[in-house]
């Protein structure tokens, strides 16, 4: 890092991607950036454009700040605080600046909490971490106004006011992170918020132990990994969940598939896989799956969303910046050099997943993929 903040080359990975591989990728998300600094999932394509929503962008922003490319970055977090409602919610998706889809996701919410520990992380930027305290605050309350007296977190507030009747496994799993980053972030500038704290721990064990707690959405790849990913699962349980669902969600030579039951895997999913298989000690496959799914790399550094490989086409046809992102966000963690690289095993110094003293959330998960996914593609 620089002594002004900005990182001064993006990560590599020796013998898949280059520093300028990995920049080529970044100015791909620059170049389907909105003037108001919105990141759509993708520019129009055949006149359809690509929806904005606040997981997927925050994601977008990360990307942006490991590559060094900071600016940008910034108009991104600067848009996601201007458009925040006041009940710390953001809408599910905008399309071209229009609401199109007015309820508020909880871990669409929570997420911004991860962004703001990430840029914290790589600038050192106090300044902006204060700035951007509020807007962290009220996205984590509205996420707790959501939480059951179990500790799963209803998936979203509807237009009406009212809540869903159920909770979403991979949200939630997303979600923990966000508090746990949330709750760092808080210490780090003096407001520490203990409550949050019981909310993550009570979370990550519905999250790892009650699988009844959550909607049945088991074809998603999402289901599998997010709990290790995210950090709720870790240890043998997390080596158990990964190798049960190996066969069902990974083509050998290609990637992983988005949904089990469709011949298409996508470069978002294996990135994250990447990543869940890197915290949980698995380096060795997680640099054959991030070497694998390089065949999804465009030209211009950017990257289709996915191959339909009975079909032998790209599929939908997209080059997306949240499979960008992921890519970007999977090379750092596996070079594992910036001060954020490590954001998906420790959180402040200490292990992201569960303590060892904690029985039923080290151990008692067992493989139940069930939940709707953090982004639903199809």
């Amino acid at each position: 890092m620089r002594s002004d903040g900005v990182r001064s080359r993006p990560p590599a990975v020796p013998g898949v991607v280059t520093s300028d591989d990995v920049l080529a990728t970044a100015h791909s998300i620059v170049a389907q950036q909105e003037e108001s600094g919105a990141i759509p999932w993708f520019a129009p394509v055949e006149g359809v454009p690509g929806h904005v929503d606040a997981w997927n962008h925050v994601e977008a922003a990360m990307a942006l700040t490991i590559a060094g490319l900071n600016a940008p970055a910034r108009r991104a977090y600067e848009w996601l605080r201007a458009v925040q409602r006041p009940d710390g919610s953001w809408p599910a998706k905008w399309i071209l600046g229009e609401v199109t889809e007015p309820g508020g996701e909880s871990n669409h919410a929570g997420y911004i909490a991860v962004g703001v520990w990430h840029e914290l992380l790589m600038t050192d930027d106090e300044a902006f971490a204060r700035a951007m305290w509020p807007t962290v605050r009220r996205a984590v309350d509205y996420v707790l106004s959501l939480q059951t007296r179990r500790g799963e977190i209803l998936w979203i507030r509807h237009e009406n006011g009212e809540d869903a009747d159920h909770a979403l496994l991979t949200g939630c799993s997303s979600i923990y992170q966000s508090l746990r980053c949330a709750v760092a972030l808080a210490e780090h500038l003096g407001e520490p918020q203990p409550d949050w704290e019981l909310a993550a721990d009570q979370l990550g064990h519905v999250v790892a132990a009650h699988p009844e707690a959550f909607a049945d959405k088991s074809r998603w790849s999402m289901d599998w990994y997010y709990p290790v990913l995210a950090g709720p699962v870790r240890g043998e349980a997390a080596a158990r969940r990964l190798a049960a669902g190996w066969d069902t969600f990974v083509v050998d030579g290609l990637g992983c598939r988005c949904v089990s039951d469709q011949p298409w895997v996508t470069a978002a999913e294996s990135c994250e896989l990447v990543m869940a298989l890197d915290a949980a000690g698995d380096r060795d496959r997680a640099l054959e799956l991030f070497r694998t799914i390089q065949h999804l790399r465009h030209d211009d550094g950017s990257y289709w969303t996915g191959w339909q490989f009975e079909n032998q086409r790209h599929f939908p046809g997209d080059r997306s910046t949240y499979t960008a992102a992921a890519v970007i966000l999977a090379a750092d963690a596996l070079e594992g050099a910036s001060p954020g690289a490590h954001l998906f095993k420790e959180i402040a110094g200490r292990p992201l997943g569960p303590s060892e003293a904690s029985d039923p959330v080290a151990c008692g998960c067992a493989l139940v993929s069930v939940a709707n996914p953090v982004r639903t593609r199809l």
